[in-house]
């Protein structure tokens, strides 16, 4: 077997491994049992861990099916990897069974740290296609139909928020018709981010920038067709165009880490199949990031441009003076600039080109 693959099973198998160590005792203390019955407390032939690396293997691989890749390398190619094998209904017994530590483990080990840079956007989780909603059943009470950029769907909505290095932050799951304004309503979702957070169109609000600027967050969006323009920093609306990040990263958790697929039989399933892509994405070596050296010198670039022609927008009539040829007067271009409407800039602008053809036109005489 490769190296590689080796490597990364006792990486994956370790974290984990270290992570359910840390709270079986918390897990012991907190269980609920029934009165007046006795348990044995045995422990399971394969441990919670292995369930968990095995989910996140999968989501690795270039599988599409759990079953595919539990009979054939689960149980055939990585067989000396593992003490005891299952067969492949216990094991999705035992798949939801470990939900809950799962979770904890997505929670509190795959999430990356706010930076001061965050990106947030919406991607569709599809559970069946549109036309079968009404007769589809696993999910019934619990997805809806909403619509997004790529038309109307069934399922739910997963909304995350990323930093400048391509890491999960904060994520939450909603059923599809629900605003992608409204995780952000929620104190627990922001109180991990600060400084700037990019969005979309889609999350133009004045109450609600004003409530996460109270929070020391800054939200930064585009503006609409039908909105006044206004004032935007140099940086913001560099970060503005570096917005796609979070497109390749729901593109990676679609296509790489495969979370999304309509064959789920059951709301645990799906929940485990989620969190364990989401789990396996942390894992990915190379993940898309903000390269910010060289986003600081675009900035740089542009404040020098901006300072070489800010002579245009400070003071018109100092330049309208000494851009103005000989044969033409400063007073004759404001007096058709009034009658005629046409822009200031513009006028000056063909003026200097008049100015510098008839520089040329001597020198070459």
């Amino acid at each position: 077997m490769n190296t590689d693959y080796t490597a990364k099973i006792t990486e994956i198998f370790y974290s984990v491994d270290e992570f359910c160590k840390q709270i079986e005792p918390q897990f012991k203390k907190k269980a609920i049992g029934e009165d007046g019955k006795k348990r044995r407390n045995r422990a399971f032939k394969m441990s919670d861990s292995e369930i968990i690396t095995i989910l996140i293997l999968f989501h690795l691989s270039s599988y599409r099916t759990l079953k595919a890749f539990y009979t054939q390398t689960i149980c055939k190619e990585w067989r000396q990897h593992f003490h005891v094998v299952l067969s492949y209904n216990r094991f999705v017994e035992r798949e939801q069974m470990v939900s809950l530590k799962l979770y904890l483990f997505l929670n509190n080990c795959c999430l990356g740290d706010c930076t001061g840079i965050s990106i947030i956007d919406s991607t569709p989780i599809r559970v069946c296609h549109d036309k079968r909603s009404r007769r589809h059943k696993t999910f019934r009470g619990f997805a809806t139909s909403g619509k997004g950029t790529m038309g109307w769907f069934f399922g739910f909505k997963l909304h995350i928020i990323i930093n400048d290095r391509g890491e999960i932050v904060q994520w939450q799951l909603t059923p599809a018709n629900t605003d992608d304004r409204s995780p952000l309503k929620n104190k627990k979702f922001t109180e991990k981010i600060f400084g700037r957070l990019v969005a979309d169109k889609g999350y133009i609000s004045q109450s609600l920038f004003e409530e996460l600027f109270v929070d020391d967050i800054h939200l930064i969006t585009r503006i609409r067709k039908n909105m006044k323009n206004s004032l935007m920093h140099l940086r913001d609306k560099i970060l503005l165009r570096k917005r796609s990040l979070i497109e390749t990263v729901n593109d990676e958790l679609e296509n790489i880490v495969q979370i999304e697929h309509t064959r789920h039989r059951s709301i645990g399933g799906f929940a485990a199949n989620l969190m364990a892509a989401m789990a396996a994405y942390s894992f990915l070596p190379k993940k898309p990031s903000l390269n910010i050296e060289i986003i600081e010198r675009e900035i740089l670039l542009s404040a020098k441009s901006l300072d070489s022609e800010n002579m245009v927008f400070r003071s018109p009539l100092n330049r309208l003076i000494h851009c103005t040829s000989s044969k033409v007067s400063p007073l004759s271009i404001l007096r058709k600039h009034i009658f005629s409407g046409q822009p200031l800039y513009t006028m000056i602008r063909s003026s200097e080109i008049n100015r510098l053809s008839h520089i040329q036109s001597l020198s070459g005489a």
